[in-house]
């Protein structure tokens, strides 16, 4: 076996170990104070102050980064894997929600800031980076994907292409209805609305309310100034 592949999987047995040993223990009981005081030794960084529900998956954990007071529920999976720049983290009051999934994939940094909010279901992938601001609010079945295939050249599979990947920013104070869709190279403007369902294809300017497919701007939430 290839040294590098052997040194990997040894780096991943103590988080293998441990999250097969306590990520299973049962909320109802002491499960959550288990993980919190025995994850820390395969963290990057970790709060004491952190409430892991069972059967959350971490893989690469030595490239996450969680504040206190994080809430992670039931069948959530963060995944920083795949390369040694990698880096996700959770600002203080983060709450993650079943079900969701974040994967760094390569030379990847995904950010969430303070007491954001990121609902079931949701999808937030690279490569490619992504910053999510503080006190959002991301709906369920959202998803947020910093990358795109290349598909201009019709002799080769679109696999093949290769992928872009300018990175994706969402503001602070901003809320994305169910089902949105936030594609590759876009930024989301603080305090802005994007209705359920929207794509969002372009950048969304602050304090906008954004509905369709491709998400437009229909309004702004500023007051409108009044001429004397």
């Amino acid at each position: 076996m290839n040294k590098q592949i052997l040194s990997k999987k040894m780096e991943r047995l103590p988080e293998f170990l441990l999250l097969n040993l306590f990520g299973w223990q049962p909320t109802i009981f002491l499960g959550p104070q288990l993980r919190a005081l025995t994850y820390r030794l395969m963290f990057s960084k970790i709060s004491w102050k952190v409430f892991i529900e069972n059967s959350v998956n971490f893989v690469g954990a030595g490239n996450i980064e969680i504040g206190k007071n994080v809430y992670i529920f039931k069948g959530a999976r963060l995944d920083a894997r795949g390369h040694e720049n990698n880096k996700l983290s959770l600002g203080d009051g983060v709450a993650i929600e079943r079900n969701t999934e974040i994967g760094c994939l390569e030379d990847t940094h995904i950010q969430i800031g303070h007491d954001t909010f990121i609902g079931p279901n949701v999808c937030i992938g690279g490569p490619g980076d992504i910053k999510i601001g503080n006190r959002c609010l991301i709906a369920a079945h959202t998803g947020i994907i910093s990358n795109n295939h290349k598909f201009s050249d019709l002799s080769i599979a679109i696999k093949d292409q290769g992928l872009t990947r300018k990175g994706i920013t969402i503001e602070d104070d901003c809320w994305l209805g169910h089902g949105v869709t936030v594609l590759d190279g876009v930024t989301i403007g603080t305090g802005s609305v994007i209705g359920a369902g929207a794509v969002v294809t372009k950048n969304i300017p602050p304090f906008s309310v954004a509905v369709g497919t491709p998400a437009r701007v229909i309004k702004s939430r500023k007051p409108q100034e009044v001429g004397v």
